[in-house]
């Protein structure tokens, strides 16, 4: 990737001057396209620019408007041979901190757009803010589609070929409209968008240049301009709603809940015997109806066959039997959390090499952030651990059905130390029971290879099995604020069913300096991510996401919008 910072200018020569030295520290090739600045202005923005000699002044000769001058600029970096543009503002209302964050993904989805989704402070003024809301309800008919949260962002990366045949192919507005229009042509283009969270202030000294009366006059027919191409491409509309991936919360858990309460009934009237004798005319209706799931399966087995095409556990070439295995394996590993759960498994049956190690942070009584997977299942640790040793285990579970598998498990063991706690909405309450929790030595397990329902954008891109991989940053985050160690535990099954659990320690604590802890998260992520990929390589048929893993993810959280003035 080949990427250059491109700030559209219009008479903002002394905010400008404060975001230069913070982006000179980034030592990336800059461009600032001046769009038809005042003399005065004009004479004040080259002196500035002389200090950097990274920057490159391009000046358009009269005023046409905020997309007008990045349009020239977007022309002006393809030309150049750049493959990418990074967008900011020149008012300096964008957090450059983010720089490295939006980089990194563009990095990892070469193809897509990548988009701030802004989180503003107390600096918005409230009539702006509720505005944006008039747009982002225009986007989302325009686009059959609540996933374009934030389309007015000025700081985003272009991919530069896609977004220049664009320019050439439609005529774009020139002025406020401009960064609404190509984001929602963009998605009719089916061009992916990753939209991140990123801070948004309003300088006291900010200066806008939104015309009250012209440019939402030319909003306003850019929306009827798109309603009326919505309404042209409405067939390939639909359709492309209907086969675009989703984000695996938002897909129906099909009778996952049913599925376990039968199996649960089986358990209590049968035992093991009955439930390993039912479980495959069980799996087999899940295999069959679940297409989402069992091409996901498909697509999963078949990276794991590119890195090793001879693996004993695989045939050769992907077919309906590995994939029926993989759904029959995840059906047994769900026998062996009914025997967790009931305290039927014995505590000598799993390999525990490292069990030492989390037992002396348990004598220590500072409780420790477990980061697991959907690989085998935690259950099998408590069942393994040594009596004397037990803490209360609480999980943080990114499903809606947390309180009734709750209640599922008080029904099959009154006396389990296992709690799930929803955390779609992580509040200060729950924060501050986490807290309470870890100060009393107790583990907090969560999953790392799920992103958030809640913010799924908040993910850094590890490589996993050959490709680029969402992982999500909130347990990192929250283990930062809870100032606790960091443990993977990844617990797998062999060929008998028998469990495998794998420990190790990612860091003593997450702290310091924002940039500073952010790569601390980037780092435990890819070492979290290597762990991952070598335990799911001895055991591929163990790993039980089934959805597109690989997907680039979104934010379809509400937050509050971007300004639109450069």
């Amino acid at each position: 990737m080949k990427l250059c910072v491109l700030i559209p200018h219009f008479n903002h020569s002394q905010q400008l001057a404060a975001v230069l030295p913070r982006l000179a520290a980034y030592q990336l090739p800059c461009v600032v396209i001046d769009d038809g600045s005042s003399e005065h202005e004009q004479n004040r923005l080259k002196l500035l620019l002389a200090a950097y000699p990274t920057v490159t002044l391009v000046q358009r000769p009269y005023n046409g408007g905020k997309g007008a001058a990045v349009k020239t600029g977007l022309r002006w970096c393809y030309q150049q041979g750049f493959s990418h543009a990074l967008q900011l503002d020149a008012d300096g209302q964008h957090d450059l901190a983010d720089i490295p964050a939006l980089i990194a993904t563009a990095n990892a989805n070469p193809t897509a757009m990548i988009t701030g989704v802004p989180q503003y402070d107390d600096s918005v003024p409230t009539h702006r803010y509720l505005a944006r809301y008039l747009t982002h309800f225009w986007v989302w008919v325009e686009t059959l589609s609540l996933e374009l949260q934030d389309t007015m962002c000025g700081f985003r990366v272009y991919p530069l070929a896609s977004t220049v045949t664009l320019l050439q192919q439609q005529p774009i507005g020139d002025r406020m409209d401009f960064d609404t229009e190509i984001m929602v042509r963009q998605f009719w283009q089916q061009v992916p968008i990753i939209q991140r969270p990123t801070a948004v202030i309003y300088p006291e000294q900010g200066r806008s240049h939104f015309r009250a009366v012209q440019d939402n006059w030319l909003i306003s027919k850019m929306h009827t301009k798109l309603v009326f191409g919505m309404l042209a491409r409405l067939p390939t509309l639909l359709r492309q709603r209907h086969r675009s991936p989703r984000h695996w919360s938002r897909t129906n858990e099909r009778g996952a809940l049913w599925g376990l309460k039968a199996v649960l009934w089986l358990y209590g009237h049968g035992g093991r015997l009955l439930c390993h004798a039912v479980m495959p005319l069980l799996i087999s209706y899940f295999y069959l109806t679940g297409r989402e799931a069992r091409t996901a399966s498909w697509q999963y087995l078949a990276k794991v066959r590119a890195i090793d095409p001879n693996h004993p556990q695989l045939s050769g070439d992907a077919n309906h039997f590995d994939s029926y295995r993989h759904f029959l394996r995840f059906g047994y590993a769900t026998l062996a959390k009914l025997d967790a759960w009931s305290g039927h498994q014995t505590t000598n049956n799993a390999q525990f090499p490292n069990r030492q190690q989390l037992i002396d942070q348990l004598e220590s009584g500072q409780g420790a952030m477990i980061i697991t997977a959907h690989l085998g299942n935690i259950e099998q640790f408590r069942a393994s651990a040594q009596s004397r040793y037990r803490r209360r285990i609480t999980v943080l579970a990114l499903t809606r059905h947390a309180a009734k598998f709750n209640q599922i498990m008080a029904e099959l063991n009154p006396e389990s130390q296992l709690e799930l706690l929803q955390v779609d909405d992580l509040g200060p309450d729950s924060a501050m029971l986490l807290q309470q929790r870890i100060d009393q030595g107790e583990l907090v397990f969560v999953a790392g290879d799920r992103t958030s329902a809640g913010n799924q954008s908040r993910a850094h891109y590890a490589n996993f099995l050959g490709h680029p991989a969402p992982f999500s940053i909130g347990p990192y985050v929250l283990a930062a604020v809870l100032n606790c160690p960091i443990y993977i535990m990844l617990a797998g099954c062999d060929h008998r069913g028998q469990p495998l659990l794998h420990l190790e320690q990612l860091t003593d604590r997450i702290g310091g300096p924002r940039q500073q802890r952010q790569q601390q998260i980037n780092d435990c992520i890819e070492r979290y991510a290597q762990s991952l990929q070598t335990q799911t390589l001895q055991q591929p048929l163990n790993w039980f996401n089934f959805y597109d893993f690989w997907q680039p993810v979104t934010a379809p959280v509400t937050t509050r919008p971007c300004k639109e003035a450069s």
